[in-house]
Formats: C-alpha cells, structure tokens, sequence
C-alpha cells in the first residue's frame, strides 16, 4: 500500500470509507465501530456525500426510529483499486501481439469512438465544442488548458489520464483523439508529447488539423 493510501486509511474518514467497503451501515452502527460520535460520522459523511462518494441506501428499521443506511457509490470503488491500469496494459500488450500495428490503431480509434457515443455530444460553436471535450478530459482525470491560434485551436495537457498504457502502447493516444474528434464533430489529430517519462496530451482541433 502506498503511503498516501496508508495514511488516508488512518484517518477517521479512511476508516469510515473501509467500514462502508464491507457492506451498508447506518451513523449508529458506523460510529459504534469507530468509537466516535454520531456528529463525527455524519461530518464526515457530509463531505464524502458533497463529493459523490457516499450516498444513502434505504432505511433500516429496527426497535426505535429508522436510520438512513449508507454506502460507497458505485463510481468510489474503482479509485481504491490498483488493478485497472495492469489489466488494461496485459491486454494491450495481448493486442499487440494478435494485431498488425494498422489494425490496433484501428481499433483503439474504434474503441474511442464507441466511448465517445455514450458520452454528452458538444454543441455550440467550434470553441464552445471544445470546451465541452476540456470538461470531459478533466472529468477522465486529465490537466488541460485551450491554446487558441489564428489556424487552430489546441487542447494542450498537462500529463495524461492514461499515461501508464501509452508509456506502454503510444497508440492508445489514437483511443482518446477519436473521442475528442467524436464529442466535438470536428477533425483532431493527437499531437501528444511521449518523449520524456510522462507523456502529455495534446490535441489539435483544426478544419485542416
């Protein structure tokens, strides 16, 4: 376990989140196992639900009044795990040794445009459309800024929300400019930087990029 993970776990909010990852419980049941108050649990409560960590399951009813029963949303539990990224390497590196270099690109560009379908479209002006691509890579885990130019306009990063599997697989990039090219319906070409230890995105949105 890395330290930060280490330390979180230590906390009373960490200790709060372990408890919820074994099963739904209420403030009574949560504060009872940690040995704090019911306003201490419910603090923490607060902030985990204001950041869509934690939300109420139900009501448990029992002697006296029903309590609100909690659980991890289903879109926590992938930040606490470590084996997304080693699973999508293996299996990259599995394509890579099925597929010709074409048809990998193919595919990923495929796979992008997939993932792009079942995502909100951009509309509005080319700047507007790509603001709306800018908000979904940063929902993705992405640092990016807009570079407007006179010929182009540019979604330049800062690192890259899949940077393991492109050190691994540079073709992945093609992946995340088919959905930029998707959600904005215009043409993109990926210019993303590889060359250092972590790689950076960057994605020219142009009629002739």
């Amino acid at each position: 376990m890395s330290p930060w993970r280490k330390r979180f776990f230590e906390t009373t909010r960490g200790r709060l989140v372990a408890l919820l990852r074994r099963g739904q419980l209420t403030v009574d049941q949560m504060a009872s196992a940690l040995g704090v108050t019911d306003n201490a649990v419910r603090a923490q409560l607060a902030v985990l639900e204001r950041d869509g960590l934690v939300e109420q399951r139900g009501v448990r009813r029992g002697a006296g009044k029903p309590s609100f029963a909690y659980g991890l949303t289903a879109e926590f539990e992938p930040t606490l795990s470590r084996a997304y990224s080693p699973l999508l390497i293996q299996l990259l590196r599995e394509l890579h040794r099925r597929l010709s270099p074409d048809e990998l690109a193919a595919l990923l560009a495929e796979v992008g445009r997939h993932w792009a379908a079942e995502l909100p479209p951009g509309a509005g002006t080319p700047r507007e459309r790509t603001m709306h691509a800018v908000a979904l890579l940063e929902q993705l885990g992405g640092s990016v800024e807009v570079e407007e130019r006179e010929d182009h306009i540019a979604i330049r990063g800062f690192g890259c929300p899949l940077g393991l599997a492109v050190r691994d697989e540079p073709r992945v990039c093609g992946a995340l400019e088919a959905l930029v090219s998707t959600v904005t319906g215009m043409k993109v070409r990926e210019r993303c930087d590889r060359a250092g230890p972590s790689p950076s995105c960057c994605f020219v949105i142009a009629e002739n990029a």
